[in-house]
């Protein structure tokens, strides 16, 4: 018997996003009535980075919401802001015909200073677009993915800060079929509760 470890390791991801959401959900289920559910909530917009035929067309709508089950608002210190990664829960809205997102994972700030932060998150991407290549952009191969982002951000207030991130959805060759992957770069506006 020949066992596929691409398309094992997707389905384990597959299954550790949807243990982190349900996870989460279960802690802030049990959140009483004065408690915020999210921690911090981005809209934003993004546009493709990629060129030739995996280039997607138009502007992606974009909005995160990200949960702190895991103690990151007491953290002092990037070692500490490390070893507590807040949960992300978020979509990228295709237009003009491309793929839309809905992506989940772990996200990781950590602070330079009062204004200036660095943030990076990996987890996995359920998306719409075209798996073998029927139309221009890119040949994804397979609907589950990995996802990861790299930021670097500015605080206006405490409250309020901008992020600019670029971010890469691909299955990393762990599934048959193509993998153009889509590369996708934008600004977020946050608001932190």
């Amino acid at each position: 018997m020949k066992i596929d470890f691409g398309k094992v390791a997707l389905r384990l991801l597959g299954i550790a996003s949807v243990a982190a959401v349900t996870g989460f959900l279960a802690v802030t289920g049990s959140a009483s009535a004065s408690e915020q559910i999210f921690d911090e909530l981005r809209f934003g917009a993004s546009a493709s980075v990629q060129s030739g035929h995996s280039r997607e067309n138009g502007v992606f709508p974009e909005i995160t919401a990200l949960f702190d089950p895991f103690g990151y608002d007491q953290a002092v210190g990037w070692q500490q802001q490390l070893l507590h990664p807040r949960v992300h829960l978020g979509t990228s809205i295709g237009t003009s015909g491309e793929a839309t997102q809905f992506f989940t994972g772990f996200t990781w700030t950590v602070d330079f200073n009062e204004k200036l932060f660095a943030e990076a998150g990996f987890g996995g991407v359920i998306h719409t677009g075209d798996l073998d290549g029927d139309s221009d952009g890119p040949e994804l191969g397979c609907r589950v993915l990995f996802h990861e982002y790299l930021g670097a951000g500015y605080r206006f207030t405490r409250n309020w800060n901008v992020m600019a991130q670029i971010a890469h959805s691909s299955h990393a060759n762990l599934c048959d079929g193509p993998n153009d992957g889509m590369t996708r770069a934008g600004l977020q506006i946050g608001y932190k509760f």
